[in-house]
C-alpha cells in the first residue's frame, strides 16, 4: 500500500488542477494497475500446523509441565483460540478441514478411514488446496494425510497439492516408516508425490524429517509468489517415540508414558520454532498467517492430558473435541489477546480461501463460516452452534429411545451438539472420565482415576451442559431444562434430515502392501473400477432394521 500511495502522489502532482478524473477512479486504476503487476503481493502465505493427538493442557499456556516455549510466544504474540472446537479422531477432523462439511455431508461420520478400506474422502468434493490453487497459491503438504488412498485419484497430489512428503496412513513408526495392521499386512509408508519415498528416507525421525522438508520447500519457493503450507506432524500420535536427548528435561515425570509423551511435545515446539526461524530467514513472515491446531485431544492411556475438561480423544465430551489452536501472524489486526468466539475446524476453509482472495460458490454448501474478522479484529463469531456428529453406526445405548428424546430423536444413537452455550448429547458419548495431573505421578496406569472417575452408562443416554457455567461437564441438566433439551433434540433432527449414507467399507485383501513390493498405496488399478459395497453388510442391515424400527414408532405416536 506504500507503492500504491507514492504512485497516486505521483500522479497527482503530475496531472495538477486540470485534472478532472475523480479520486475514486485515480485510486481504482492505479490500484487495479499495481494488482497486474504485483498482485502476488497482496495474497497472505498460509502456514497450518496440525499436531496431532495433543491434549489441551499440553502446552505451556494452559498449565502444563511440558517445556513448549515456540507455542507459547507465538501464541502470546497472536490470538488465542479459546472456543476452539475439532473432532475426536483423525480422519473426521481432516476432513472437515479440508471441505469445509460436516462428516454428515461427506460420509466419513463412522470411526476413520482405515489403510485396508477402499475409501477415501469422496472425490465429489472440492478441497481447500483446490480453491487456493485457483487463486494463485503454490500448495504444498507435508506430514500424515489420513483420508485414504485406494485409488490414485484420492491422493494428496490429485487433490490439489503440488506437492506431498509424508504418509498415507493414520500412525506408524517415526524412524522407519512401517506400519503394521496386522500380522503379515505390513508395509512402508513415506511418499514423495505418488512414488515410495525410499531415497528421500534416511531414518530419521518424522518430527525433524518433515521440518527440514518444509523448511526446503520454503527455501526453494519465491516468496513474492503466495504460498500455502499444510505441515500435519505424525506427532505426538502412538507410538510413543523421541530422540533420547528430547528426554533429558522430563526425568522428574515417573509416568513412563507421560515421560515420553512430554519430550515428544518438545521436540514438537521446537520444530515449530526451526519453521518460523525459517518464515524470517526466507523472506515470509512479514506476509504470512500461521495457524497451528491440535487433530483431537489427548489419550491419558498414552501420556496425553485434558484436565481440566472431560473425556479424551475418542469422545464427545470436550476433552475430546476442545482443541489447542492458536493464529500468530503480523496481519493481525488487534494482537497478544484471546479469542472466545465459538470456532471449528470447518472454518478454516471459507475463512483461508476468502483471506487468499478466492470464491466460495453456493454449490460448495459449507457448514463452516469466515472467522477472520473475530479472530483479527475481535468482533463476535458468526458461529452460533457446531454439530459434532451424528453417528448411525455407532454402538447404540442400552438405555436410548424414542421416548427418552421426547419423541423427537432416537437417543439411542451417538451424536452431540453445541448451540450457544448448551451442549447436548445423546447414546454413548464415549468414557467421561476427569484425569487429572496427579494421575501421572505414579507408574500403574490401573485405578488411576481414583474419584474422578464416572460410571456414565447408568440407564442414561441424554446429556445436558451449560458450558458457560460449567466449562467441564460437571452438571448434567437435562432433568431441569426439557424444554432446552427438546429444541436442542429438534436441531439434531433437523441435521440428520441433511446427512448422507455412511461410507465404511469392508476390509479389501487387495490392499495388502506385500503385494505391492511392500509399499502401502493404490490398489484399484483401473480408473472406472466400481466402489461397490462401500456400506458393509452388517451395517446396512443394521440400518434397516433401525429404519423400519423408526416407521413403526413413528406410527404409533401418531
Amino acid at each position: 500500500m506504500f507503492v500504491l500511495g507514492v504512485l497516486i502522489s505521483i500522479f497527482l502532482l503530475i496531472t495538477g488542477n486540470c485534472s478532472r478524473v475523480s479520486w475514486e477512479n485515480i485510486y481504482g486504476n492505479l490500484h487495479n494497475r499495481l494488482n497486474e503487476v504485483d498482485g502476488a503481493d497482496y495474497k497472505p502465505h498460509i502456514i497450518f500446523i496440525l499436531a496431532d493427538d495433543q491434549g489441551y493442557r499440553d502446552v505451556g499456556y494452559h498449565g502444563s509441565e511440558i517445556k513448549t516455549p515456540t507455542l507459547d510466544k507465538l501464541a502470546s504474540e497472536g490470538v488465542k483460540l479459546e472456543n476452539y472446537y475439532v473432532q475426536p479422531i483423525c480422519s473426521p477432523s481432516r476432513s472437515q478441514f479440508m471441505t469445509g462439511r460436516y462428516q454428515i455431508h461427506t460420509g466419513l461420520q463412522h470411526s476413520i478411514i482405515r489403510p485396508t478400506q477402499p475409501n477415501c474422502l469422496p472425490l465429489d468434493n472440492v478441497t481447500l488446496p483446490q480453491k487456493l490453487k485457483d487463486a494463485g497459491y503454490s500448495t504444498h503438504m507435508v506430514g500424515k494425510w489420513h483420508l485414504g488412498f485406494y485409488r490414485r485419484e484420492c491422493l494428496p497430489t490429485q487433490r490439489g497439492f503440488d506437492t506431498f512428503f509424508g504418509s498415507l496412513l493414520g500412525s506408524g513408526d517415526y524412524y522407519s516408516h512401517y506400519k503394521c495392521e496386522s500380522p503379515g499386512n505390513c508395509g512402508y509408508d513415506l511418499h514423495e508425490g505418488e512414488a515410495a519415498a525410499w531415497d528421500q528416507d534416511h531414518g530419521l525421525y518424522s518430527t525433524l524429517m518433515y521440518t527440514q522438508k518444509a523448511t526446503d520447500i520454503l527455501a526453494s519457493h519465491d516468496p513474492r509468489r503466495p504460498l500455502f503450507l499444510y505441515l500435519a506432524y505424525q506427532a505426538v500420535h502412538l507410538p510413543l517415540q523421541v530422540p533420547a536427548h528430547y528426554l533429558d528435561g522430563y526425568h522428574s515425570i515417573a509416568n513412563p508414558y507421560r515421560r515420553k509423551y512430554a519430550a515428544m511435545v518438545s521436540c514438537l515446539d521446537e520444530a515449530v520454532r526451526n519453521l518460523t526461524l525459517a518464515l524470517r530467514r526466507y523472506g515470509y513472515y512479514d506476509n504470512s498467517v500461521l495457524i497451528y491446531s491440535t487433530d483431537n485431544g489427548g489419550q491419558p492411556v498414552a501420556g496425553g492430558s485434558n484436565w481440566p475438561l472431560r473425556g479424551g480423544k475418542g469422545t464427545y465430551w470436550e476433552g475430546g473435541v476442545r482443541a489447542v489452536g492458536f493464529v500468530h501472524s503480523p496481519l493481525l489486526v488487534k494482537k497478544r489477546r484471546r479469542c472466545r468466539g465459538l470456532v471449528h475446524i470447518t472454518d478454516w476453509y471459507p475463512t483461508l480461501v476468502t483471506l487468499a482472495g478466492g470464491s466460495l460458490e453456493e454449490e460448495l454448501d459449507l457448514d463452516g463460516y469466515d472467522v477472520w474478522e473475530a479472530i483479527s479484529e475481535g468482533r463476535p463469531s458468526p458461529r452460533q452452534d457446531i454439530l459434532h456428529n451424528i453417528d448411525p453406526v455407532y454402538v447404540k445405548s442400552r438405555a436410548g429411545s424414542w421416548e427418552a428424546g421426547l419423541g423427537v430423536w432416537d437417543t439411542s444413537v451417538q451424536a452431540a451438539l453445541r448451540v450457544g452455550r448448551w451442549k447436548l448429547l445423546t447414546g454413548v458419548p464415549g468414557h467421561g472420565d476427569w484425569v487429572p495431573p496427579q494421575t501421572f505421578s505414579t507408574l500403574p496406569l490401573v485405578g488411576r482415576w481414583q474419584q474422578e472417575r464416572v460410571h456414565w452408562d447408568r440407564g442414561k443416554s441424554v446429556w445436558l451442559f451449560d458450558l458457560a457455567a460449567d466449562p467441564y461437564e460437571r452438571v448434567d441438566l437435562s432433568f431441569h431444562y426439557p424444554r432446552v433439551v427438546k429444541r436442542l433434540l429438534l436441531k439434531l433432527a433437523q441435521y440428520n434430515r441433511t446427512a448422507v449414507p455412511v461410507r465404511y467399507p469392508a476390509r479389501d485383501s487387495r490392499s495388502n502392501p506385500q503385494l505391492r513390493g511392500g509399499v502401502w498405496g493404490p490398489w484399484y488399478e483401473e480408473q472406472g473400477e466400481q466402489e461397490k459395497n462401500l456400506l458393509p453388510r452388517y451395517v446396512e442391515d443394521r440400518l434397516k432394521k433401525k429404519q423400519k424400527k423408526d416407521r413403526f414408532r413413528g406410527r404409533s405416536r401418531h
